[in-house]
């Protein structure tokens, strides 16, 4: 599965936009400011991909603070390098944090949760290497309640996000990737396994916000 990242890396933003229909940047930035990431912070994004979270962060955070990016993909790293998005890059998993005790003030992960094997390692991890009082933002796609919402995101991820990745970027492993990225969105932990995970972890104020039925936004403080 790492090499179909590595080898879609280069594309990754195009796609990542048709899926969210091309509200993933504001959208993005929006819910960093409101989670209380300031001036000065020191960040860590977890899974962060070509640093779509990343690039919004560092804006946010300004040069007194610090976006530190770590994936399992060197071609996402890579890219996130390339662009500007971190200050830093280490390859790893959430599982396995490669990182002193009390360390950050903020950790986000973006639409990657369910590509983790535990949950409670992952965050326990999140709570180690966060300062006391520091916050986690998870943001992650749910199936909408609705049946007729469900049918249409379902054929939108699954039928026409892959068709037009093949279509605009003549790379099968991309197309490969945006399959399975629908596969691990239907078979995603529910909400209300997250939030007492967060909680049986130990962190405190843990909550959640869902707009527009699909995009949820964990938080939580150490």
């Amino acid at each position: 599965m790492g090499d179909l990242f590595d080898a879609s890396a280069k594309h990754y933003d195009r796609i990542s936009a048709m899926m969210s229909f091309g509200t993933d940047k504001s959208y993005r930035r929006r819910v960093l400011r409101e989670a209380g990431l300031a001036p000065g912070m020191r960040m860590l994004d977890v899974a962060c991909g070509t640093g779509m979270i990343a690039s919004p962060a560092r804006d946010i955070v300004g040069p007194s603070g610090q976006v530190i990016g770590l994936d399992p993909s060197a071609g996402m790293l890579g890219e996130a390098l390339h662009r500007g998005r971190v200050d830093i890059a280490a390859q790893g998993l959430a599982e396995h944090l490669p990182f002193p005790d009390d360390t950050f003030d903020f950790l986000t992960m973006g639409f990657a949760l369910r590509h983790v094997a535990d949950l409670r390692t992952t965050f326990d991890e999140y709570r180690r290497v966060l300062k006391p009082g520091g916050k986690a933002l998870v943001l992650e796609i749910t199936r909408p309640d609705s049946p007729l919402s469900y049918h249409l995101f379902k054929f939108h991820l699954k039928t026409v996000v892959p068709w037009v990745t093949r279509l605009t970027t003549f790379s099968r492993p991309a197309q490969s990737l945006m399959d399975y990225h629908w596969d691990t969105v239907a078979y995603c932990v529910p909400a209300a396994t997250i939030l007492e995970t967060l909680k049986q972890t130990g962190f405190a104020a843990v909550d959640r916000r869902v707009q527009v039925g699909i995009f949820n936004e964990y938080s939580a403080v150490k």
